[in-house]
C-alpha cells in the first residue's frame, strides 16, 4: 500500500538502485559525514534536473541519517530492515542472482534451493516491494522511473500494479544467464524475476547479447516478452573526466612510485578489478606466471601491477578468493624475484588516483573476466594510456562487443592461450599499438554515461 502520508507526487525522472550517490558515516562525536558517490550512474543522472533517485541505506550511517532526516535534495533513502536487506542483498542477490548471470556455480554441489532459501527470497520480495512503494509515492503523473540491476528485478511488477500511470524501464548491468542456465533456478522463481522485469515498458542491457539471453528465456518460460521492448546501451567511458582526473598532482605523485616500484626499463602488464569471483585474477595471475615460465626472456623486463580490491568481504567465497589471489602473487615473487626486480606489484587497497597512475603506466592491459556485463575497465585504460596499450581481452567481458576488434581476445579459462596473448601483446609494434589504441578509446566513448542515460530516457518516452 502507498503510505497516506505520503509526499505530494512531484519528481517526473525518478532512478531507483540499492545504491545511492551518497553515503553517512557516523563519527565518534555524533555528527554524520556525508560522502558521494561515483560512477556510470551518478554521472549519468546530472544530465537530469528534476529527478529522484530512491536507494537503501546500507550502513548505520545511512540508517541513522534517515531516522534523523538527514538528507540531500533529490533523493529517498529508505531505511529497510537490517536483517532484511542482508537476505534480499547478500542471500539472493549476490549469492544466487549474481552467481546465476555470471555462471559461477560449482553445479555439483550448489546451488541448493531449501527452506532457508525460500526464506531470504521472502525478504527479497519485501525489499523489492519498499522500492515499489516508494516509488510509487515520489512519482509525477505519468513520470519516467528508470530502475537499476539484479537487485531490483521485481520492482517493474510491483510498480506497474501501483501505478498504471508511469513509464518504467529496467536495466541490467551484469550479464543475463542463457536459458538452460537459468533454469537451475526453481521455476516458479525464474518465472517471477522474468515477469518482473516485464513489468517494465522497455527492458535494456548492456550487450545485444545479454538482450538476447533474456529473450531467449522468456520466449521459453513464458511464451515471449509480451508488451515490453527490449533495448541495449553500451555504457562507455567519460572521457572528459578520465583524462582531466588523470592528469592532477596525486595521481602524479602515485606514477612516480609505481615506476619506482616497477624499475627503470621495464615492460607493465596492468589489471585493476574489484576481488570479484567473476574477475578471474587467479588465472590472470596463473597466465603471467605461464609466461614467465615459458619465456624466459621477460624474467626481470616485465612487472604485473595488479589491484584487486576486496569486494563483499561479508561472504565467506569471496574472503577466501581473495587471500588465494595474494597467495598466488606471493608465490610468483617467491619463485621468480629477484632483488632489484617484484614480478607482481599487488596492491589490495582501493585507490583511484593509483588506478588512474597504472592506466597510464600501462603497456597492455589484462582484462580477462570469466563473464561480466561490460567492464569499464577495459575502455578506461585506452582512453588514460599515456603511450598506448595493448588490450588482452577476455571473449566474456560485454566490453568485447565493441573491443574485440582491436583487442586481443582470450578464453578466459585457458591460461596457456592468455599467456601468449600476454607475449603477443608485450611484443606489438608501437605503431601498431598506437593505432589500435585510438580506435580502442574512440570506440569506448561512443556513449559516455550521460548520454546513455538520455537515450535510454528517450526510449522510454517512444512507447
Amino acid at each position: 500500500m502507498v503510505s497516506e502520508h505520503a509526499p505530494q507526487p512531484a519528481a517526473q525522472v525518478l532512478v531507483a538502485s540499492n545504491r545511492g550517490p551518497v553515503s553517512y558515516a557516523l563519527r565518534e562525536d555524533g555528527t554524520l559525514d556525508a560522502k558521494r558517490g561515483g560512477g556510470g550512474l551518478v554521472s549519468g543522472l546530472s544530465a537530469v534536473d528534476d529527478k529522484m533517485w530512491v536507494c537503501a541505506a546500507l550502513g548505520d550511517g545511512d540508517r541513522e541519517a534517515v531516522r534523523r532526516g538527514v538528507g540531500e535534495p533529490g533523493v529517498r533513502m529508505l531505511d529497510i530492515d537490517a536483517d532484511v536487506h542482508a537476505d534480499a542483498y547478500n542471500g539472493i542477490a549476490n549469492s544466487v542472482l549474481w552467481f546465476v548471470h555470471h555462471m559461477l556455480y560449482q553445479t555439483p554441489v550448489e546451488p541448493v534451493f531449501d527452506a532457508e532459501f525460500r526464506r531470504q527470497w521472502a525478504s527479497f520480495e519485501t525489499y523489492n516491494r519498499a522500492f515499489a512503494e516508494a516509488l510509487a509515492e515520489e512519482a509525477g503523473e505519468g513520470a519516467a522511473v528508470l530502475v537499476q540491476d539484479y537487485h531490483l528485478a521485481l520492482v517493474p511488477g510491483m510498480l506497474r500494479e501501483l501505478r498504471p500511470d508511469l513509464r518504467i524501464g529496467h536495466f541490467s548491468h551484469t550479464p543475463w544467464a542463457p536459458v538452460d542456465y537459468f533454469r537451475l533456478l526453481p521455476d516458479d522463481i525464474a518465472e517471477q524475476l522474468l515477469r518482473g522485469i516485464l513489468g517494465a515498458d522497455r527492458a535494456a542491457f548492456l550487450t545485444r547479447r545479454w538482450a538476447d539471453a533474456f529473450i531467449g528465456c522468456c520466449a521459453e518460460i513464458l511464451g515471449g516478452t509480451g508488451h515490453t521492448r527490449i533495448g541495449v546501451h553500451g555504457l562507455g567511458a567519460d572521457a572528459d573526466f578520465l583524462r582531466g582526473r588523470a592528469h592532477e598532482a596525486d595521481v602524479d605523485e602515485r606514477m612516480a612510485a609505481l615506476r619506482e616500484q616497477v624499475g627503470p626499463g621495464r615492460k607493465t602488464i596492468v589489471r585493476v578489478d574489484r576481488t570479484e569471483l567473476s574477475k578471474n585474477i587467479v588465472r590472470g595471475m596463473l597466465a603471467y606466471r605461464a609466461l614467465l615460465d615459458e619465456r624466459p626472456e621477460w624474467r626481470g623486463r616485465v612487472v604485473h601491477i595488479a589491484f584487486a580490491y576486496p569486494s563483499r568481504q561479508d561472504l565467506a567465497v569471496y574472503r577466501e578468493y581473495t587471500a588465494e589471489v595474494q597467495r598466488v602473487a606471493d608465490g610468483i615473487n617467491e619463485t621468480y624475484g629477484t632483488a632489484d626486480w617484484t614480478p607482481v606489484v599487488l596492491h589490495v587497497k582501493d585507490d583511484f588516483a593509483r588506478s588512474l597512475a597504472a592506466y597510464r603506466l600501462a603497456d597492455v592491459a589484462l582484462v580477462n573476466p570469466i563473464r561480466d556485463g561490460m567492464n569499464l575497465v577495459a575502455k578506461e585504460v585506452p582512453v588514460v594510456s599515456d603511450d598506448g596499450c595493448a588490450l588482452v581481452l577476455s571473449r566474456e567481458a560485454g566490453a568485447y562487443e565493441e573491443l574485440g576488434a582491436d583487442a586481443i581476445t582470450v578464453n578466459p579459462y585457458d591460461v596457456s592461450a592468455t599467456a601468449a596473448a600476454l607475449h603477443e601483446a608485450l611484443t606489438m609494434a608501437d605503431d601498431e599499438r598506437t593505432a589500435r589504441t585510438k580506435r580502442l578509446a574512440a570506440a569506448a566513448t561512443a556513449l559516455p554515461p550521460q548520454q546513455w542515460f538520455l537515450d535510454q530516457l528517450e526510449a522510454l518516452g517512444q512507447g
